[in-house]
């Protein structure tokens, strides 16, 4: 093929590029229009007509804030069990959420697999997990089981499942399979090929993983609250829910939720690292 040729064809492919790319941003703004406007023609209010309203509820509440400093800390010691319940929904939904995800990675990773038919079938069962938001399962098992911590559990650690089971099966797939070629050479049973040959290759990424899940699900076990799931949400709701004289105790619960997310993001963020890079020399 003569250099001419190579050249227009080149420039043709990128002549096309740009056309899909041009046409993809001209749908994306279309469809980010459309959709403005039928949320904003759906909408109570109007979008615009309230748009002058947007900082009043936080002026309200950072003013009774201020000037009802001095409850601030007994309001914080108060919401401190409502805290402790939200941690424990946290960590025992990451707990069990990352035990079925390491189950469905194992039952969804080609070569590991001890079915290996049922790849596909954990695959998507870990799809449906991780499409249902949290807040839908919840207010299903609230409905069914009644307010309280546990719909907030089995809701949280339902969607860690499912994405605990992707992430961890890409972990699987990059794993070093020459130990359990090893293994399987001398008898090894699958489970001890997968405990000696496997697990000590994917457990720091697993943990990393695990941590980072848990700061996720510390903040969707405070916004279940919401729906009367428990915990700090909970109380936080209330406070915002009866307005002007309690905007200082609901000030004191953000200021709490703020503090504990960004201590867990703290403490989560160096262990990770520690796990993935190592103890500093």
């Amino acid at each position: 093929m003569a250099l001419a040729d190579i050249r227009d064809d080149y420039l043709a492919q990128t002549r096309r590029k740009r056309l899909y790319g041009g046409l993809l941003v001209v749908i994306f703004v279309a469809m980010m229009v459309s959709g403005f406007r039928i949320a904003d023609g759906r909408n109570a209010g109007g979008f615009w007509q309230g748009l002058h309203q947007v900082g009043d509820f936080p002026a309200a509440l950072i003013g009774e804030a201020i000037e009802k400093a001095a409850n601030l800390p007994l309001h914080m010691l108060n919401a401190v069990p409502a805290l402790i319940e939200t941690l424990n929904i946290a960590l025992v939904a990451t707990l069990l959420g990352c035990m079925a995800g390491t189950a469905l990675a194992m039952a969804a990773t080609r070569g590991l697999a001890r079915w290996p038919r049922l790849v596909p079938v954990a695959r998507r069962v870990s799809d449906v997990f991780r499409a249902i938001p949290e807040i839908v399962i919840a207010l299903i098992l609230i409905f069914i089981l009644g307010g309280g911590p546990v719909p907030a559990v089995i809701a949280i650690a339902i969607h860690t499942a499912g994405a605990m089971g992707k992430l961890f099966s890409e972990v699987n797939e990059n794993v070093d399979l020459k130990p359990v070629e090893g293994l399987a050479s001398v008898g090894a049973i699958w489970s001890q090929r997968i405990w000696l040959g496997v697990i000590p290759q994917v457990a720091p990424n697993y943990l990393s993983y695990a941590l980072l899940r848990l700061e996720v699900n510390i903040r969707a076990s405070a916004i279940l609250g919401f729906v009367g799931a428990g915990g700090i949400g909970y109380e936080l709701r209330n406070a915002m829910t009866f307005g002007q004289g309690k905007f200082d105790q609901a000030a004191a619960i953000f200021l709490m939720l703020f503090a504990t997310i960004v201590v867990v993001d703290q403490i989560s963020g160096l262990a990770r690292n520690r796990l993935t890079h190592g103890a500093p020399a």
